[in-house]
C-alpha cells in the first residue's frame, strides 16, 4: 500500500480493519475501525507517531518496507494501549536504531505490556521538543482522554497535531481526509459517547485548547484526518457542554409488558408536552444508540421488571453503564413492575447515586399491570419532569 501524503512529508501509514465487529470485547463496531499511524520525514531524522494493532503488524511492516522506509529514528507513542503501541517490539527489531519517545506513564505501560526495555525509551516532559531537522515535534501531555497516559504530538512548523484517541471515530475510509456527512458525525458521536463521555470535563478542556491553538489539521488515531478542524471541534463543543437538550431517555426491561406499558405511556404524554423522547429496550436494542442519546438527555427514566427479589440483571447492568458513562443529565425517575415481592429500586438507586441526579418523584412500583391509579401517578411523574424541563428550556 502506497502511503498517502497528508502534508509536506507527513504521511498516513495506518490500516483499515473493515471486518472487526467489536472493540475491547465491549463496543460493537458499525463500520469496523482504522488504526492510524503517521510517518514524518524530517530533513535529518524520521519519526513514526503511534504504531499498529498486533494482528496487523506483519502487513504494517511490509508497507513500511515497500514504501522505502530504510530507517526510523523515533517511535512516538501517544498512548500505551496496544491498538496503538502493539507493533513497537517488531519495529524495534526491524529498526534497531530507533528510540521510543513518550511520557513516563506510557513508558510504564509499554514496559509491562510489551516488555520494551528501559534503554530503548526516551521519557519526555510536557512541552518538551525533539528536532527532525526541518520539523519540530512538541509533546503535550494530555491525561484523561481517555487514559491517564495520553499525550498529543504537535508538529510545529506544519501546525498539525496528532491527538491519539481524542477526536477519533471507529470508521474506515479510502481517502484519509474526512468528508463531513451524517454517517461520519454519527460514528464520531458514538465513539465519543462510548469512550470519551466519562471524561467529558477533560474533553471540554482539550477541545478549547485546540481551538485556541488554531491548528490546521487534526490527526486522530482512529477515523479520518480533519483538514477542517472546526468540524470535529464544534461537535465536541456541543457534546461536552454542560447544557443538555430537551430530551428524556427511557431505557427499560419488561418481562411481561407491564413496565413497557408504563414507559410507552410516559413517552406519549411527554411528547404531547413538546419534550423529545427516546425509548430503549435494554435487552434487544443497541447499547451504543442509547449511549449516544445519553450525550444529550436532560432526564433519564429507568424502567425495570423484578427477577426473584431484585431488579432484572439487565437493568442493573444498564444502571452501572450509565453511572460509568457520566452523562450530563440533570433529572431521573424510576418505574417498575413486580410479581410476588422484593426490593426493586434500592440497588439501582445506589448505583446511580454518584451521578447526583435530581429524582423528580418517589419511584413507582406496580404489582402486575398498571391500573388507573398507577397511570395517575405516572401523570404526576410526567408533570414533574415537564416542570423541571420548563425551568431549563424556557
Amino acid at each position: 500500500m502506497k502511503f498517502q501524503e497528508i502534508r509536506n512529508n507527513i504521511y498516513y501509514c495506518g490500516l483499515n480493519d473493515v471486518h472487526r465487529k467489536i472493540f475491547d470485547e465491549l463496543i460493537p463496531l458499525e463500520h469496523g475501525t482504522s488504526y492510524n499511524s503517521y510517518l514524518i520525514k524530517g530533513s535529518e531524522k524520521i519519526a513514526i507517531i503511534d504504531t499498529m494493532y498486533p494482528p496487523f503488524t506483519e502487513e504494517y511492516l511490509k508497507n513500511l518496507e515497500e514504501n522505502g522506509i530504510a530507517k526510523i529514528d523515533y517511535i512516538i507513542e501517544n498512548h500505551g494501549e496496544q491498538d496503538h503501541s502493539g507493533s513497537i517490539p517488531a519495529l524495534l527489531k526491524k529498526y534497531p536504531e530507533a528510540i521510543v519517545v513518550t511520557n513516563s506513564k506510557v513508558a510504564e505501560n509499554i514496559k509491562s505490556m510489551l516488555l520494551v526495555p528501559d534503554e530503548k525509551i526516551k521519557v519526555i516532559e510536557n512541552n518538551e521538543e525533539i528536532s527532525l531537522g526541518d520539523k519540530t515535534l512538541r509533546f503535550l501531555i494530555s491525561p484523561g482522554v481517555h487514559w491517564p497516559d495520553t499525550m498529543f504530538t504537535y508538529i510545529v512548523e506544519d501546525n498539525v497535531i496528532s491527538t491519539c484517541d481524542f477526536l477519533g471515530a471507529h470508521y474506515t475510509f479510502d481517502d484519509v481526509f474526512a468528508i463531513p456527512s451524517e454517517e461520519l458525525e454519527h460514528s464520531a458521536k458514538r465513539y465519543y459517547a462510548e469512550i470519551m463521555m466519562p471524561f467529558r470535563v477533560m474533553c471540554k478542556k482539550y477541545t478549547q485548547m485546540l481551538k485556541d491553538m488554531k491548528v490546521d489539521m487534526i490527526l486522530p488515531s482512529h477515523g479520518p484526518v480533519y483538514k477542517e478542524p472546526n468540524y470535529i471541534l464544534d461537535l465536541y463543543s456541543n457534546w461536552t457542554s454542560d447544557s443538555p437538550e430537551n430530551l428524556v431517555v427511557l431505557p427499560y426491561v419488561s418481562m411481561y409488558e407491564s413496565t413497557k406499558s408504563m414507559i410507552d405511556y410516559m413517552a406519549e404524554k411527554l411528547g404531547a408536552k413538546g419534550i423529545k423522547t427516546y425509548k430503549h429496550d435494554v435487552v434487544d436494542d443497541d447499547l451504543g444508540e442509547l449511549a449516544m442519546r445519553l450525550v444529550d438527555a436532560a432526564t433519564i427514566v429507568l424502567g425495570t421488571s423484578m427477577v426473584l427479589a431484585g431488579p432484572h440483571p439487565a437493568s442493573v447492568n444498564l444502571a452501572y453503564i450509565t453511572s460509568v458513562l457520566k452523562p450530563k443529565a440533570k433529572f431521573a425517575a424510576l418505574v417498575g413492575s413486580y410479581g410476588w415481592g422484593g426490593k426493586l429500586f434500592d440497588l439501582i438507586s445506589q448505583i446511580l447515586n454518584p451521578l447526583r441526579l435530581d429524582i423528580v418523584s418517589e419511584p413507582l412500583l406496580v404489582k402486575g399491570k398498571p391500573k388507573a391509579e398507577d397511570f395517575a401517578k405516572l401523570d404526576e411523574i410526567v408533570n414533574a419532569i415537564s416542570e423541571k424541563h420548563n425551568s431549563l428550556f424556557k
